[in-house]
């Protein structure tokens, strides 16, 4: 019994430790382009010590002032040999009244929390 439960704790803090090392998801670099009336095209690059399945970069967003989601990026998999990555979402509808948003990663262990990036629109 034991040492079951040495082999628990050992195990908790092993995977502790790995979820640890990978931190938080950061917005590095923003690019935004006006492409229609009230449209726009985003190429965002985020940086994430992706370690495989159980913890990579997942999405990010295009936020508004006032906290609406106006879009998101799902990343479909892990990033793990290509950091910091680089991936767009276009056709983006923001009102006239919207002159900056912030863009925001989020990773599947720690949710939001990384470097946020704030952008003036075009």
């Amino acid at each position: 019994m034991k040492k079951m439960l040495a082999f628990i704790v050992v195990l908790y803090l092993f995977l502790f430790c790995i979820c640890a090392q990978a931190g938080e998801a950061d917005v590095v670099k923003a690019v935004v382009k006006q492409t229609g009336e009230l449209t726009y095209h985003f190429d965002i690059t985020v940086a994430h010590a992706d370690t495989g399945w159980d913890h990579y970069a997942d999405k990010w967003d295009v936020v508004a002032p006032d906290g609406t989601v106006l879009g998101t990026r799902i990343l479909h998999h892990p990033h793990v040999n290509e950091q910091p990555f680089t991936r767009s979402l276009s056709n983006i509808k923001i009102p006239v009244s919207i002159d900056r948003v912030t863009i925001r990663a989020h990773d599947s262990v720690h949710k939001y929390g990384g470097q946020v990036m704030n952008v003036e629109l075009p």
